[in-house]
């Protein structure tokens, strides 16, 4: 079950209890998101660019969504998002939580409209937004397309180990192309090692409140 509850910004997320954690920072859901993946990682690969590819792995609440959505229309930028995830949760569900306070009217209608299709197919929301949401694991998830930016949103390595193995992580960078970024709100050791083994250089930045440092990566070579 899902608990819908306020962090320290003001904005919501959800407790995941079978698993054990909230889907964002009780510091902050809103700013995190906008630190972590806006910020550090959309405004950053976006820059000079007329159109982007996004591959997000946990879609949860739609929260990157939805502000990645609002930045690329602002900014005249084509936003191409696929977001894997293995336990969508309902439109009810995210309809409460009440995001539609962060985004125009207009986005969060697009986007609400269009999640259940979304689902099972890739819907173009606006002539500057299409959105896919494959329903598997990421080690289920196959795809030609290679990506400009990945957003790395997966629970914790205490809750979902799984998630940050050697061998997922390196099946998740094999979607970016070459120049690519990748973003995550963690940063250990052991996950900068295997991204740096997968061709990439590293970089510690600043984490959103709540946690000292952020983990960006550009892809330097292809494999």
């Amino acid at each position: 079950m899902n608990i819908i509850t306020p962090t320290a910004d003001g904005s919501n997320t959800l407790y995941n209890e079978a698993i054990g954690e909230h889907y964002h920072s009780k510091h902050g859901a809103l700013q995190e998101s906008k630190h972590v993946f806006i910020d550090a990682g959309l405004k950053f690969s976006s820059a000079g660019k007329s159109e982007i590819s996004v591959l997000e792995i946990g879609f949860g609440t739609g929260l990157n969504f939805i502000l990645s959505y609002e930045y690329c229309t602002e900014n005249s930028v084509k936003l191409d998002y696929t977001s894997i995830e293995a336990f969508p949760l309902t439109k009810e569900v995210i309809e409460q939580i009440g995001y539609q306070a962060y985004v125009p009217k207009k986005i969060w209608t697009s986007f609400i409209e269009n999640y259940d299709g979304a689902l099972k197919a890739e819907q173009n929301l606006s002539p500057l937004c299409d959105l896919e949401i494959p329903h598997n694991t990421l080690a289920e998830f196959t795809s030609t397309k290679k990506f400009d930016l990945i957003y790395y949103d997966a629970f914790s390595v205490q809750h979902q180990p799984e998630m940050w193995s050697d061998e997922i992580i390196s099946h998740a960078c094999s979607f970016l192309k070459p120049g690519g970024t990748f973003v995550t709100y963690a940063i250990t050791g052991k996950l900068k090692r295997a991204v740096k083994a997968n061709g990439f250089t590293i970089e510690k930045l600043p984490g959103a409140p709540g946690k000292r440092e952020m983990l960006r990566a550009i892809k330097t070579e292809y494999r």
